[in-house]
């Protein structure tokens, strides 16, 4: 772990680029933009629905291709933030191939984490953003596709049963840091070489992102208990 302390203080110009290229990037918020540009400037979707700024109120409010619009841009920017974080990361000199990944996959998290809080709070409006969580599973997806699998699945079989985006949103955030554990132990610590401190860091970095995305749902979690979250139901558009 000192030597992840040590990597972080010498590097700190890489993780302020890479955070702050991906911060702004995920202040991009596409669920503000397409619902002004459908309503013609006349309605913001932070006051329309559930008032939440991202792919589920877009759907209930605007329609199904302003909904799929915003998921694949807010995906999007998620894949460009992660892969420039992947690629600041990458010039670090070392000769050990094993480590240079870690370093790489430290770069993601970094941009990952930076471009989900920029999505929840853009700085191009007002700080008042989504839950990040279709962010968060691009950025999942580019850092792990066996976790993004694993996630995946857990949020359709979620879905599929209760017809609540929210309940499969936060099931899937409850086991994102396990999911990461697990891999990251297994394969990549026990099999493939990578040292424990990056296998705690992973999972520290995991469990902020799903605790994040929790606290995002804290109002769905009480409709949820009293039994008051309403199911999916799109409009037609």
């Amino acid at each position: 772990m000192d030597f992840y302390l040590s990597f972080m203080a010498e590097n700190w110009q890489r993780f302020l680029i890479a955070a702050l290229t991906a911060y702004l990037l995920g202040s991009v918020n596409t669920a503000v933009l397409v619902t002004k540009v459908v309503t013609k400037g006349k309605q913001d979707i932070r006051q329309m629905g559930s008032g939440n700024a991202g792919f589920t109120n877009v759907l209930r409010s605007v329609g199904k291709v302003p909904a799929v619009i915003t998921i694949v841009c807010d995906a999007l920017k998620s894949v460009i933030a992660v892969l420039f974080g992947a690629l600041i990361f990458s010039f670090v000199q070392t000769d050990a191939q094993v480590l240079s990944n870690e370093f790489v996959n430290c770069g993601k998290y970094v941009a990952g984490v930076f471009c989900i809080l920029g999505h929840s709070y853009p700085v191009y409006f007002h700080f008042k953003g989504g839950k990040g969580v279709v962010t968060a599973a691009a950025f999942i997806a580019v850092e792990d596709w066996r976790v993004f699998l694993c996630i995946i699945a857990t949020f359709l079989t979620v879905f599929l049963i209760t017809k609540i985006i929210s309940a499969a949103s936060i099931i899937s955030a409850v086991l994102y840091a396990p999911y990461t554990f697990a891999f990251t132990f297994i394969f990549d610590y026990s099999v493939g070489g990578y040292s424990l401190s990056y296998v705690i860091l992973s999972t520290i970095a995991a469990l902020v992102i799903g605790a994040f995305v929790l606290i995002k749902h804290k109002a769905n979690i009480g409709r949820l208990i009293r039994g008051e979250e309403k199911k999916i139901t799109a409009k037609k558009g």
